[in-house]
């Protein structure tokens, strides 16, 4: 297992983060990081997407769901096949947030180990044969900030962008007069609790990982908004 994680995570990531840190990033770990974290974003676009579609879609069919557990209340065989098939005809997947975590826990875990190992000389034999090793790694972003320590103004900003990005993740059914849904509660409860688990998380790491983490929520806010939009042309308000 850690030879897996080694050459489908660690290693590939490690390569692309030098490759950055040499070329484009003017020598800047945190330019580098922020590179990475665009470029990971871009190739996993699709599933973030439809991971985003399906999180809204689930809040949608909420009352349908609870119309089902309520109705199938006593059996719960027939309130299982009833969800399927609700899940089925509005095409969501209620498991594709699990798949996302699944897909973002050993990235993470990945930038922590690159950024734990200091970018050592004796980690440059990881480096593929095209990969130029530098002489030193200089670990301070924008001449500022040690990005192996840990930095309270990046965890803010990781903070405040996840707050903005579960924001716009609510979903607010048509009709409702004012009154949010169960879901929308929860949602909006979700809203406040996720930035402070961020904060509470990243506080001790190395602001490399809440430099990664404020990027992913940047990309993903946008990635929301376009989301959004195409929803609301597709079923309205």
């Amino acid at each position: 297992m850690a030879y897996f994680f080694q050459q489908i995570f660690y290693r590939p990531l490690f390569n692309i983060l030098v490759f950055f840190y040499q070329t484009i990033s003017f020598h800047d770990l945190g330019i580098a990081i922020i590179l990475t974290t665009i470029l990971i974003r871009l190739i996993l676009y699709p599933f973030f997407h439809t991971g985003a579609k399906q999180q809204m879609l689930m809040q949608r069919i909420q009352p349908k769901v609870k119309e089902i557990q309520e109705k199938h209340k006593g059996d719960t065989q027939k309130q299982s096949e009833a969800l399927m098939a609700l899940y089925k005809e509005h095409g969501v997947n209620p498991f594709s947030s699990i798949l996302l975590l699944i897909i973002q826990l050993p990235i993470m875990l990945a930038f922590y180990w690159v950024v734990r190992s200091g970018l050592a000389a004796s980690q440059f034999t990881n480096l593929y044969s095209f990969i130029t090793a530098p002489q030193s790694i200089n670990t301070l972003f924008l001449g500022i900030v040690d990005i192996t320590k840990p930095n309270v103004i990046i965890i803010i900003l990781a903070a405040a962008a996840q707050f903005f990005q579960a924001r716009l993740a609510i979903y607010r059914a048509p009709g409702s007069n004012g009154q949010p849904s169960a879901a929308e509660k929860i949602a909006r409860q979700m809203s406040f609790i996720s930035p402070l688990v961020t904060i509470l998380i990243f506080y001790s790491l190395p602001s490399a990982i809440g430099l990664y983490w404020l990027v992913t929520s940047i990309f993903s806010t946008g990635q929301q908004y376009f989301v959004n939009r195409h929803l609301k042309e597709k079923y309205g308000n």
